[in-house]
């Protein structure tokens, strides 16, 4: 299929949902069937006559972002959210190959040598890097533990993981929202986004908002498995000399429950360390 037939079929797709979305959604009770035009771009946040041009099939590749507020304007479920990403083909800017990331040895060491705090390494993607032991014992009922924004909305474990869910997600999105800025070019990102974007709702709506200088909490509350819920204080570092990767570290107040239980944890994950040796 040409990238016309792609267009008209985007055209297609886009008037026939507006039609199916309900105008109290837009501007209160009214006897018309679906959205004006004008009424769709301006819940999406875009200009009438982008939107125009995306039915008619002028403009082609719309960005993520617009896909994503598209999505959330015309209240479409997954399967239809999915259907939108396909046909829009959202466009990302030169694609560099995907980047191919190592922590460094002497980080890794540093890492380890923590017994009592759990650490790892986040990659441009949000990719897990490297974790030590007892981030290796936090994360142990995670399916999807190889990257950080899956494991909030993917992982059936995450919403009791983080018991603040909705506060770690929107850090978690604002986050990605200020790496993407400063890295738009980046493969991993962009399907990275496009696959959370399809698979979760909540993924999907706040992205969409488009927030900005959104402050959040240092304290996380998480519950892994074999000990009671965690108080932890979260700190991030910035690696020199390896451009996008982050070291994250947890730590409990001294002589606090959460202190005690993280104890219990790190003697629980120190026991497998023989077994599995370190999580790289």
């Amino acid at each position: 299929m040409d990238g016309a037939d792609m267009s008209n079929a985007l055209g297609q797709f886009l008037r026939r949902h507006r039609a199916l979305t309900r105008p109290e959604q837009a501007a209160g009770r009214r006897q018309v069937p679906g959205l004006r035009r004008d009424e769709v771009a301006r819940l999406a946040g875009l200009s009438t006559g982008y939107y125009a041009r995306l039915e008619q099939g002028r403009q082609r590749r719309p960005s993520w972002q617009t896909v994503a507020t598209l999505a959330r304007a015309l209240r479409l479920d997954e399967p239809a959210a999915a259907e939108l990403y396909r046909l829009a083909r959202p466009a990302v800017r030169r694609q560099r190959p995907a980047r191919v990331e190592r922590v460094a040895p002497e980080v890794l060491r540093l890492m380890h040598g923590w017994t009592d705090v759990p650490a790892y390494v986040l990659g441009w993607s949000q990719n897990v890097l490297a974790r030590n032991p007892l981030a290796g014992a936090l994360h142990s009922r995670f399916a999807h533990d190889d990257n950080m924004l899956r494991m909030i909305f993917l992982d059936p474990a995450g919403r009791e993981f983080f018991r603040d869910w909705s506060e770690t997600a929107r850090a978690a999105v604002a986050d990605l929202r200020e790496i993407a800025l400063k890295a738009p070019d980046e493969r991993g990102l962009a399907e990275l986004v496009g696959e959370l974007a399809i698979k979760s709702p909540q993924f999907r709506r706040l992205w969409a908002e488009r927030k900005s200088g959104e402050t959040f909490r240092r304290t996380i509350r998480l519950s892994p498995p074999e000990v009671n819920d965690l108080r932890l204080s979260r700190a991030v570092f910035l690696i020199a000399g390896a451009p996008g990767q982050r070291l994250v570290t947890y730590q409990a107040e001294p002589g606090s429950p959460s202190a005690d239980a993280l104890a219990l944890l790190a003697t629980l994950a120190a026991s497998d360390l023989g077994e599995r040796g370190p999580s790289v």
